[in-house]
């Protein structure tokens, strides 16, 4: 097994994204192949992982992938890095529910016997800071937190204190970083800004690695993760020999938008889809011309639509070639973001209505307040892109916008969650659309029947 740690927070908030990314960049400036990974089902932390490791993070969330494949997408994500760093979600025992662990960062490290260092906010808490470490350390016996990381310290003074009262505990503090304005990442409504729009964040995460390494002890933190044990390893279901190149031989290529407005994919969903023989085409709706001539299939993703709504709005080439292919039953599957850009208009923060592309009979709202977030079940409401009637398919909602169907085509919403039997989206003969952010990976079945109907349409 390779050398791997989770970062976890004591609650959201702690810094675990600044020094996770901190340290990942740190130990690749010092010449170490690092893997990035991400507990739960968070898109914009591991946009920050692939920009300080050079390579494309990976999400591990255990509600929605199951034990196993989280499992495998470790170990097959690992084998070509010389160290694996594990970002956690929320506070370290926070997941699906209160009842169970599923969901949760101390699930994981559990099942991967991956060790733990634990980031501390430590503003305004000096001795009680042993108690809440205590609490961390036994809470389960089976888990195995390692090391503390003090974050957003006071001063020397602090630091002493601090340190006099957790180091009896017997457990390691491998570190600590003052309170530094400059470490901290920008946000905007849905969290932290994607790596992809923070054309100085190469700069900035050399900037937080070079401070990490004058106060925190990395290379006791590359032998925590030395330490990491061996874990009962599966057969591979997903990226199985079996199921390698099954649709190669009928040439399908699917289209995808990959830009600033449409980033938020699951990678491994997407290397599920490459897997099985499918050629992936990425667009960009802001700035191509128009979808390829040759794909038999598009998937938008989700992202922030809302903030490229007049660049969207102006690309008229592109929208007319959307429509065309719609016009001809072009399989279209779109989560969020995707499911946005497909109505009729977005109304923005500033209430200004711009319209996009008049493929689903609704508008779209934005909100100041949240609307939804969780992790869902939803039932397919009819037969479509995605399966039968009936069929569940799984994934995660967060958004700050809601959909006003027109009132003649309430009929025709894509699913029902099964929490509360809140309907969701929109369905037809060729599209697919709602807020539920989708693994392509975690979500088979329905993968299947969406890349039949795509081979349906290449055949017409």
């Amino acid at each position: 097994m390779k050398p791997r740690i989770v970062i976890a927070g004591v609650n959201s908030g702690s810094g675990k994204t600044t020094i996770t990314s901190g340290l990942m960049r740190l130990f690749k400036n010092s010449g170490i192949d690092v893997q990035g990974f991400k507990s739960g089902p968070d898109y914009i932390d591991p946009s920050y992982h692939t920009i300080a490791t050079g390579k494309f993070s990976r999400n591990l969330d255990t509600w929605m992938l199951g034990e196993n494949l989280v499992k495998e997408l470790l170990i097959k994500n690992s084998q070509n890095a010389e160290l694996s760093i594990i970002e956690g979600v929320m506070g370290l025992f926070d997941g699906r529910s209160g009842n169970d662990e599923f969901g949760s960062t101390s699930h994981l490290a559990k099942i991967t016997n991956t060790p733990v260092i634990l980031v501390m906010d430590t503003r305004s808490i000096a001795r009680s800071a042993a108690a809440i470490v205590y609490g961390f350390m036994n809470y389960d016996p089976q888990l195995n937190v390692k090391g503390v990381i003090l974050n957003k310290v006071a001063s020397e003074r602090h630091l002493e204190i601090l340190k006099d009262s957790i180091e009896p505990l017997g457990i390691e503090i491998v570190g600590y970083v003052m309170r530094d304005e400059k470490l901290k990442m920008p946000e905007r409504h849905l969290g932290l800004i994607p790596a992809s729009e923070m054309e100085e964040l190469d700069s900035h995460l050399d900037y937080i690695a070079s401070e990490l390494s004058k106060t925190i002890n990395h290379e006791k933190i590359l032998d925590i993760a030395n330490s990491a044990g061996e874990y009962n390893y599966p057969e591979r279901e997903i990226f199985s020999i079996e199921k390698k190149d099954k649709y190669k031989k009928d040439n399908l290529k699917i289209a995808y938008a990959f830009d600033k407005a449409f980033s938020f994919y699951y990678h491994d969903g997407l290397d599920y889809l490459r897997h099985l023989g499918i050629e992936l085409v990425p667009v960009s709706p802001l700035t191509d011309k128009n979808l390829p001539d040759d794909i038999s299939g598009f998937i938008i993703g989700g992202g922030f639509p809302e903030l490229f709504i007049e660049e969207l709005g102006r690309n008229n080439s592109f929208i007319n070639s959307v429509i065309e292919y719609n016009r001809k039953k072009l399989p279209i599957f779109a989560e969020c973001g995707g499911f946005m850009y497909l109505n009729e208009n977005i109304t923005d923060f500033e209430k200004k209505k711009i319209d996009m592309l008049s493929l689903i009979p609704g508008t779209i709202e934005m909100t100041k307040k949240l609307v939804a977030m969780g992790y869902r079940q939803g039932e397919l409401i009819k037969d479509c892109i995605l399966g039968s009637k009936g069929d569940i398919i799984t994934g995660h909602e967060f958004h700050y916008s809601k959909f006003i169907p027109k009132e003649s085509e309430t009929d025709s919403f894509s699913l029902k969650y099964l929490e509360g039997s809140r309907k969701d989206g929109y369905s037809s003969e060729n599209i697919f659309a709602s807020y539920l952010h989708f693994h392509f990976a975690a979500n088979v079945e329905a993968s299947e029947a969406f890349i039949k109907s795509c081979l349906s349409f290449k055949h017409k």
